[in-house]
């Protein structure tokens, strides 16, 4: 099967705005024959804390109406965003919607990283989904620099591994460019990696979209500077 990770510049704390944008990216890779489309972290308000810490009305749930059309493009979708819990903060959450918009599975993710540790609630349990054939593991940007969680997937008969994250320029280009094919290389998975380009809350996305076979071979990659997606087949 055909997947496509995707990299945008996010319009700050306005969920429809952002939706559009990933409709657009959406139908752009269905038309390019994927069956499933992976995006960055917290892609519905940009990574933008203190306005998610404020205004409940940025929290999403699976059947948010604001969310329709993305679930009408026939195309699963892996979407990532602040979602409501049992407590008085929101969780990172992902939801993945199938082909037909019905919700599959939903993810919080469990490592926070710095200032999200006070903005968030850290879920307590592993993402895992079955599509086309294939069965997949969820992470969120920290999540990935945690070898237990990773290893978890690849124990658990995952043959892909699907990783939203918000990577910036300096450092982040190095973390990205390494730690991305170790994964693949060492849990003998695909790997997709969906990150954010331009202005990103306090950073800035290198951008860099890709998709890893497994042992680290690096299938397609985007640039760092524009929306778009990277695509490839995934067996």
């Amino acid at each position: 099967m055909k997947i496509a990770a995707a990299q945008l510049t996010c319009t700050p704390a306005d969920i429809p705005a952002n939706v559009r944008q990933l409709v657009a990216l959406a139908e752009q890779a269905q038309s390019q024959g994927a069956e499933l489309i992976v995006f960055p972290e917290l892609v519905l308000t940009g990574y933008e804390l203190d306005a998610l810490s404020d205004d409940p009305a940025l929290w999403v749930t699976p059947d948010d109406a604001r969310l329709d059309a993305l679930r009408s493009t026939g195309i699963a979708t892996v979407i990532n965003c602040a979602v409501p819990t049992d407590g008085p903060r929101p969780g990172i959450g992902t939801f993945v919607y199938d082909t037909d918009g019905e919700l599959v599975t939903t993810y919080l993710k469990q490592h926070l990283y710095e200032a999200e540790q006070s903005v968030f609630t850290a879920g307590d349990s592993d993402g895992r989904f079955a599509f086309g054939g294939l069965r997949f593991a969820l992470a969120t940007c920290f999540d990935n620099h945690i070898p237990d969680l990773v290893s978890r997937g690849a124990a658990d008969g995952c043959d892909v591994h699907l990783a939203s994250s918000l990577y910036g320029t300096g450092d982040g280009i190095h973390e990205r460019a390494t730690l991305y094919p170790g994964i693949a290389k060492g849990t003998d998975m695909h790997v997709v990696l969906a990150n954010h380009v331009g202005p990103a809350g306090p950073w800035t996305g290198c951008g860099g979209a890709a998709l890893w076979a497994p042992g680290g071979t690096l299938l397609t990659e985007a640039d760092g500077h524009s929306t778009t997606i990277a695509i490839a087949d995934v067996r």
